[in-house]
């Protein structure tokens, strides 16, 4: 791991094994929302997602949305569905949104994971924070004019990288 590699990388959310992310002693799961628990064309986190968050919720595990998202509106209203707590205006990459909700649920770095779509933003912002974090590929091509700038950097920062279920 380190700044911008990740500790996984998973095809999708629905595909990170979270039995492994219990016996690797993670209690807090911070998620991304854009593209990684809601597709960025749709409103609605797709059935699997919402499965996954119930499988990770039975397994003792706290989740909280961190999304740069500065429409609140859109992140709470997503929270309140998928019944987790959320942190907007994250400004992702940098760390103090992620401290913020690791001092909200009163668990350290070290029991915690980020999971998100983005290199520059998500793994950079866990590597900051001191947090394992696990890449997913992006649900939807829409993305706001500027991420897609980052994507072409990003696909230069995977190169020879293999998503588990792909």
């Amino acid at each position: 791991m380190g700044l911008l590699r990740a500790w996984r990388y998973v095809a999708s959310l629905p595909l990170v094994d979270v039995d492994e992310l219990v016996r690797e002693g993670v209690e807090l799961v911070l998620l991304d929302r854009d593209n990684t628990c809601v597709p960025r064309d749709a409103r609605e986190a797709p059935a699997e997602v919402t499965a996954w968050l119930g499988r990770a919720r039975a397994a003792g595990l706290s989740l909280c949305l961190v999304s740069n998202n500065f429409h609140t509106s859109h992140v709470s209203r997503t929270a309140a569905e998928l019944g987790v707590d959320y942190v907007d205006h994250a400004m992702k990459p940098f760390p103090f949104a992620l401290r913020r909700a690791m001092r909200r649920f009163g668990v350290p770095a070290e029991k915690t994971v980020m999971i998100g779509d983005q290199v520059f933003t998500d793994v950079a912002a866990g590597g900051l924070a001191g947090v394992r974090t696990v890449l997913v590929r992006p649900q939807s091509r829409t993305d706001l004019w500027y991420t897609h700038v980052f994507r072409v950097f990003e696909r230069l920062a995977l190169h020879g990288v293999t998503f588990d279920g792909e």
